[in-house]
């Protein structure tokens, strides 16, 4: 669970709603501090093979969310990735993308 602006987020309802989207194949979020020091949803997101990344796009998926779910629930950081981090039985390691925010 992410604790934005001191409501709980679950990561995977906004994962299940960025994966409702035609464009997304698979996706999986963790939380991103900002520059404030405050946790905010990041998505990463596996497109389907016929369609490409572009702002456009994240700011759709963006606006998708908002639409179907609470607004301050929305990723708002989007990486387009060619693929997740998962285990040998295809569970999404997120420690592996939770690491990659606190190295970079």
């Amino acid at each position: 669970m992410l604790k934005v602006g001191g409501i709980w987020v679950s990561p995977v309802e906004v994962e299940n709603t960025l994966v409702g989207h035609p464009a997304v194949l698979e996706a999986a979020v963790v939380g991103k501090e900002d520059t404030d020091k405050l946790v905010k949803p990041k998505a990463y997101v596996v497109l389907k093979d016929t369609h490409t990344a572009s702002a456009e796009l994240e700011a759709e998926l963006k606006s998708f969310v908002k639409d179907k779910i609470a607004p301050y629930k929305y990723p708002r950081w989007i990486e387009f990735v060619s693929e997740l981090p998962k285990t040998a039985t295809g569970k999404i390691q997120r420690f592996k993308l939770r690491q990659k925010e606190s190295a970079g």
